[in-house]
């Protein structure tokens, strides 16, 4: 997966967030994001699980199948806990039994089997978090999002945390995560980067000789071209779709959509965001309206196209 030239702001006059950023993201990879309060760590998580569309850029080759932790999950979603695992799970592709299991298993792993039939509104925040966490982990993501995940669990959750985090870089997933403790998983990322005044900066060398890194500029006359230099991409238009209800997202939908659980003012429940080239977007749509029972559409974006 890689991110080349990515910037985002908020509204057409808005603040540059984050500017030319260029990262490899590759499988297996365990990649760290560190910086202050307020630099923009949570809008590049965002980008990277494709909760957020870039600005300018463009993001290509990511996992069909990704999963994120927001930093703050809402709690106040009509679910049980295991009612919403199990509506995850099938959402991610899981058959009905196998999301069931799979959500039960992890609710006991993060010591929260005893809360499966609570409404999510009657848990304490930990337990919430210890949700959150469950339903990224249902699947066997590809890619795995973390915005400070660990915030708010107890000891015994946090160490299961940081197992299931390396079972899946050995599985040859890819993780991506923001923690405020140092400490954590010190010294097992293959790559840190740093946030700051809208850049990303790499702050550490390679730990297990993987390629995460900076994207390098195309090589012209066997040298790598400065920032300056650098031509300008062309990307071709992507669209975003946010979806509600529905079952299981199918195989083989038109363009093979990639697609992460997101959360959208004013709609009760989890919504998904499928990302399709545009020539695949109708199709798309006539697939997800067509679905038994079929899926609501709330929204339609196109990602910017940078000239």
């Amino acid at each position: 997966m890689r991110l080349d030239g990515v910037g985002r702001r908020y509204g057409p006059r808005g603040p540059w967030v984050l500017r030319e950023v260029d990262l490899g993201l590759p499988a297996g990879a365990l990649v760290r994001i560190t910086g202050t309060n307020g630099t923009g760590k949570s809008t590049l998580l965002r980008l990277i699980a494709g909760i957020d569309a870039p600005t300018r850029g463009r993001i290509t080759d990511r996992p069909v199948r990704t999963a994120y932790v927001p930093e703050r999950f809402p709690a106040a979603l009509p679910f049980t806990a295991g009612g919403y695992l199990l509506h995850l799970g099938r959402i991610q592709g899981l058959g009905r039994s196998e999301a069931a299991a799979r959500a039960g298993e992890w609710l006991e792993r993060f010591g929260a089997g005893a809360f499966a039939a609570t409404p999510l509104a009657e848990l304490s925040k930990g337990s919430c978090q210890k949700v959150a966490v469950a339903q990224a982990l249902l699947a066997d993501p590809p890619l795995l999002v973390l915005d400070e995940a660990w915030t708010g669990l107890d000891a015994g959750a946090r160490d299961a945390l940081d197992r299931a985090v390396r079972d899946r870089v050995a599985a040859g997933g890819t993780v991506v995560f923001v923690d405020h403790d140092p400490r954590r998983l010190a010294g097992e990322a293959d790559a840190v980067f740093t946030v700051e005044t809208g850049r990303v900066r790499p702050e550490a060398p390679r730990a297990r000789g993987h390629e995460a890194g900076p994207a390098p500029a195309r090589p012209e006359g066997g040298r790598v071209r400065p920032e300056s230099a650098r031509r300008p991409h062309r990307m071709d238009p992507r669209v975003r779709i946010v979806v509600s209800g529905g079952g299981a997202l199918p195989d083989g939908l038109p363009g093979s959509p990639s697609y992460a659980p997101s959360y959208a003012p004013g709609v009760d429940g989890t919504t998904t965001i499928c990302t399709v080239d545009a020539a695949h977007s109708d199709a798309l749509l006539r697939a997800l309206l067509a679905a038994r029972p079929p899926w609501h559409i709330h929204q339609l974006s196109t990602e910017g196209v940078r000239v």
